[in-house]
Formats: C-alpha cells, sequence, structure tokens
C-alpha cells in the first residue's frame, strides 16, 4: 500500500479553506480523530466524537451497514458542523452520520475526509496508509 509522510499530509492541511463558517467539528470515531484534532489548530472549534462502525483496522467491512455505538451526547441543534473522518471508501459511515446530525437538527453538516469523495478533501485518490498509523 502507498503511504505519504507525516510532513506531506501536514502541508496539505495547512492548505485546506473552507467556504462555509462552523460552529463545531464532529469526528467520526475512531480514524477522523486526529484529523479533527489537526483542523482544530486552523479552526479552533470544539470537536465531539461521533462514534460509528463498520470497518476493522485493516479496512474489512465488519458490518452490513454503520453502527451507532454511542448516543449524541452533545448538542447539534441549529449548528453548522463540519464532519470529519478519516477515508472515505463507500461514502456509507459519511452519509448515516450526516444523517444522524441532521435528525438531531443541526443547521448544516458538511463533510470533510483525508481521502476519498466529500465536501472538502485532501486527497482522492487509492488508498494510502496514513502516517499517524501503527502496524
Amino acid at each position: 500500500m502507498n503511504t505519504k509522510s507525516f510532513e506531506e499530509v501536514r502541508k496539505k492541511f495547512e492548505s485546506v479553506t473552507f467556504q462555509e463558517k462552523f460552529d463545531m467539528i464532529v469526528a467520526v470515531a475512531n480514524g477522523g480523530i486526529i484529523p479533527a484534532a489537526m483542523l482544530n489548530q486552523h479552526l479552533n472549534l470544539e470537536i465531539q466524537l461521533l462514534k460509528l462502525h463498520l470497518r476493522d483496522a485493516s479496512q474489512k467491512q465488519i458490518f452490513e451497514k454503520p453502527k451507532l455505538l454511542e448516543e449524541i451526547r452533545f448538542e447539534v441543534k441549529d449548528k453548522s458542523i463540519l464532519l470529519v473522518e478519516d477515508r472515505v471508501k463507500t461514502g456509507a459511515t459519511l452519509t448515516y452520520a450526516k444523517q444522524l446530525l441532521m435528525q438531531a437538527g443541526a443547521k448544516s453538516v458538511k463533510t470533510f475526509a483525508v481521502n476519498g469523495n466529500a465536501d472538502y478533501c485532501l486527497y482522492n485518490e487509492a488508498c494510502f496508509m496514513f502516517p499517524w498509523i501503527m502496524k
């Protein structure tokens, strides 16, 4: 599997710009935690976790559809949210997460992925190993 250096990915994070203003960052746990923390260096917003599960550590799908592991315990009503994930393969997790946040009353939800198809992404290419993954 292709790899990218942490420095290369960090520079891409520094170059990302957003057209909207957000009230909070919601990271899809676990994959979105590190990318959300890196984005927060620029945006300085509250970060919350949305605990979903679909794939194992090797990216093998283990459930038919994303599974909510813990109810949303933070206020999203009338907030503009940046929803963060590391990798988007099918889009099932981001679509489900966005639906959950909108049903909970979010004003808007825009998506961000390090790699894959999202409203904002750093890369949209073949899978590569993230430099923060320990193997």
